[in-house]
């Protein structure tokens, strides 16, 4: 049999027919893709999502002592640039670099030929006027007597009395002249202006040196009284105001409070210092104020450069909360939130102030309360409003926060982190 031969148009009719149900069965597997991949982020339908396990901290008061640390380096109470104040060459350099000098004590010796010479003319110059002005005094008495009986005129009586003055005025300025000889004399032995330990030397012996030059022989620092330059805003600086008015802060003047110096190694200096309030100054570019504390230093333990940190004692509170600094999240604006689990078992996220840090804890004065349940571990799968469960929960302990010192920044930082490596490994 033959086939029978289609016209042209019927079978461009038949070849189109495979290509529209190609295209319909294409669109349809494109859109059970995509409504699959939209289930994809969600759990299945019928199963219930995943219950999250977490670690939970039970709220207490605590009793702590609340203080407050300024932190910055030490400088010495009296710093002081010895210069010379003649020029000329060193002949000799009188002290041991590093060791303790006394105010007066020569520390170089500057040639003083030159000078030496200079003093011995302008002595020379000094006892010619004076026997010059020993012979018209002794004209000028002669003739006053001589006026009287009218020997010699008054004129040249009055041109005796006034060559008296004359040389008179002569001497004083020789005088002035010897005085300033014996002050560039004195000057080639330059002297140590305060007491205390004196650096390196910048120059050796046989150096040229100028009366203007800008370069120190060499840098003397008083150890006696340590000063520490705190620079904070101006707002912690009210607050401390305040805390010292109300009596929160230990006086130890009328307007200075009582501070104690923790050293680099977290020691804690044995004398206490003073910080003072008077005299402060708001920076109008930054906005913040300088504060200085002094503290004694009879051993020299410190040293200028120093990292220390001041310590203030604001008083005892009975009634603190304190939360793992771990436990606190902070948004872009730098407020502060906490996840509670509630009586319902939901995780819920509270707003918390926690500005104040007590070791590796914050201190929350709003949004918590004794008895909380706050989340401190698992936090990475938890959800506000989602359903937890406690797989462990720790009650805190008055004892345990009575006998916690407010640790240093650098042991804060290290329980902190010892801390977060234990909730990541129970993770």
């Amino acid at each position: 049999m033959k086939t029978p031969i289609l016209p042209n148009h019927a079978h461009h009719r038949m070849t189109c027919k495979p290509r529209r149900l190609f295209a319909a069965l294409s669109m349809l597997a494109i859109l059970g893709t995509a409504g699959c991949s939209k289930q994809a982020g969600g759990p299945p339908a019928g199963f219930a999502a995943q219950t999250a396990q977490v670690g939970v901290l039970t709220l207490a008061p605590q009793h702590i002592v609340e203080t407050t640390e300024l932190s910055g380096r030490l400088s010495s109470q009296k710093v002081s640039d010895v210069r010379p104040q003649v020029s000329g060459i060193i002949l000799k350099r009188l002290f041991v670099e590093g060791g303790d000098v006394k105010a007066g004590q020569v520390l170089y010796q500057i040639d003083p030929a030159t000078y030496q010479a200079a003093y011995d003319q302008a002595r020379g110059t000094l006892e010619n006027a004076r026997a010059t002005l020993a012979d018209a005094k002794t004209k000028a008495d002669r003739y006053t007597e001589l006026v009287k009986i009218n020997a010699v005129s008054k004129q040249d009586y009055d041109d005796a009395v006034a060559a008296v003055h004359q040389d008179a005025a002569t001497v004083t300025a020789d005088e002035a002249a010897l005085e300033s000889a014996r002050v560039n004399l004195e000057y080639t032995r330059v002297r140590a202006p305060i007491s205390g330990r004196i650096g390196a030397s910048t120059v050796t012996e046989g150096a040229l040196v100028t009366s203007d030059q800008t370069t120190a022989l060499a840098t003397i620092q008083a150890f006696d009284q340590m000063y520490l330059d705190v620079t904070r805003p101006s707002t912690e600086w009210l607050k401390l105001r305040r805390a010292f008015a109300s009596g929160r802060l230990k006086k130890t003047g009328t307007d200075s409070a009582a501070v104690t110096l923790v050293m680099e190694d977290g020691t804690e200096y044995a004398h206490p210092g003073a910080l003072q309030f008077s005299g402060v100054t708001v920076d109008a570019t930054t906005g913040s104020v300088t504060l200085r504390s002094t503290f004694p230093n009879p051993e020299r333990e410190l040293l200028p450069g120093m990292f220390v940190r001041a310590r203030l004692e604001e008083g005892e509170n009975d009634n603190a909360i304190l939360v793992p600094q771990m436990a606190v999240t902070r948004a872009s604006d730098g407020k502060a939130s906490v996840y509670v689990v509630d009586a319902a078992g939901k995780a819920q996220q509270v707003q918390v102030v926690a500005d104040n840090a007590f070791g590796d804890q914050w201190i929350v004065t709003s949004g918590l309360h004794a008895g909380d349940r706050v989340i401190v571990s698992g936090l990475q799968s938890v959800h506000a409003g989602a359903p937890v469960k406690v797989a462990a929960d720790t009650s805190q302990t008055q004892e345990k926060a009575a006998s916690a010192a407010p640790a240093a920044s650098d042991a804060a930082d290290a329980s902190a982190a010892d801390t977060a490596s234990a909730v990541s490994a129970q993770r």
